[in-house]
């Protein structure tokens, strides 16, 4: 009973967030088409000026409503946690008017992701061996790079909602089971519910992008769930649910620092991009995304279900696998422009 009831919250947690996003969406178009059209520069997939900024609703429709069910339930959510998203939101639609210096930027990542570690005791450890310092300041890294690998990751139309969306919706299943605490099963359930509204905006071609006020906090968001779920003794579950967006950001952020390029200079080089380039269309390209973060989730929630240390490693190694087949399938040309060299 208690299951049913703490689902069909959840679906309506969803549910409410859509039809906020949707709304806000609609009523933010013309005011985003006449201040803050994004004109393509070398990393972008459309060819035309497209109004950028509908992350301020995805991200009001995410805050207003977990904001909203945490009270309605009792639920105790991270203040810290919603802090820390409005303010890189705000930075965010900053940089989305008028582009900030790097190291501004990355002083704000560095604030919100450290205001978020600041919330864990320190008796709170994912490796229990070594000075609490260095972990705290591995995570601060690790969450700075997740922040800007998920705004890096938001180059094509629909991209974004196939990777947050399954993301989210694991979170969600993952608290349904006991595996997380209410709050954050209710923030992801906010975010992917926010995300499914703004999706009919998006679909290729797309009439409206997120913009970095978008991009950023649900990065942020997104890592504070996984850091929930690594806390909580679940580190394989945390990493196979980003696992294509970790490896397609660093692989090519690596690969381009390898050839000495300027890795925060707009490129297409991401898989997700050759793809496009190699002769894949944009909805081929977002819904194998979408398949290939489905099966990881599965892998996930698999992974909390087992306490073998086998089998956590053997359900990495098998997502591994996967998003190394996504990729590779991304790096080659596609049959039909195959066909079309032959």
């Amino acid at each position: 009973m208690i299951l049913i009831q703490e689902l069909l919250l959840s679906l309506l947690t969803i549910v409410v967030a859509a039809a906020l996003s949707f709304t806000l969406t609609w009523l933010l178009m013309p005011v985003l088409q006449r201040y803050a059209l994004a004109k393509p520069n070398a990393r972008s997939s459309h060819s035309l000026p497209t109004p950028q900024g509908a992350g301020i609703a995805v991200i009001a429709a995410t805050l207003v409503t977990a904001a909203a069910f945490a009270a309605m339930t009792r639920t105790e959510i991270s203040i810290y946690a919603l802090g820390a998203t409005f303010f890189i939101a705000v930075v965010g639609a900053a940089d989305d008017v008028r582009s900030l210096p790097v190291l501004a930027r990355l002083l704000a990542q560095a604030i919100a992701v450290g205001a978020i570690l600041s919330t864990w005791p320190d008796d709170t450890r994912i490796f229990p061996l070594g000075p609490l310092w260095i972990e705290r300041g591995i995570l601060l890294l690790a969450g700075i790079w997740f922040v800007n690998l998920v705004n890096f990751m938001d180059g094509l139309d629909w991209m974004t909602v196939a990777e947050a969306v399954p993301i989210a919706g694991a979170i969600v299943a993952l608290g349904l089971l006991g595996y997380l605490p209410p709050m954050t099963a209710v923030v992801a359930g906010a975010l992917g519910g926010a995300l499914i509204g703004f999706a009919p905006f998006n679909r290729p071609i797309a009439k409206v992008f997120l913009g970095d006020v978008g991009s950023l906090p649900i990065g942020l968001l997104l890592g504070w769930c996984l850091l929930e779920l690594a806390y909580r003794g679940h580190l394989v579950a945390a990493l196979l649910l980003p696992l294509y967006y970790l490896a397609d950001a660093t692989i090519t952020m690596l690969r381009r620092l390898a050839t000495g390029e300027t890795i925060w200079a707009a490129h297409r080089s991401h898989f997700y991009q050759r793809a496009t380039d190699n002769g894949f269309t944009v909805l081929r390209v977002v819904t194998t995304t979408f398949a290939l973060n489905l099966v990881l989730g599965a892998l996930a929630i698999a992974s909390t279900a087992t306490s073998s240390l086998k089998t956590k490693t053997l359900l990495l190694f098998v997502g591994a696998g996967a998003v190394a087949w996504v990729m590779q399938s991304f790096a080659r040309p596609s049959p039909s422009k195959q066909q079309t060299r032959g």
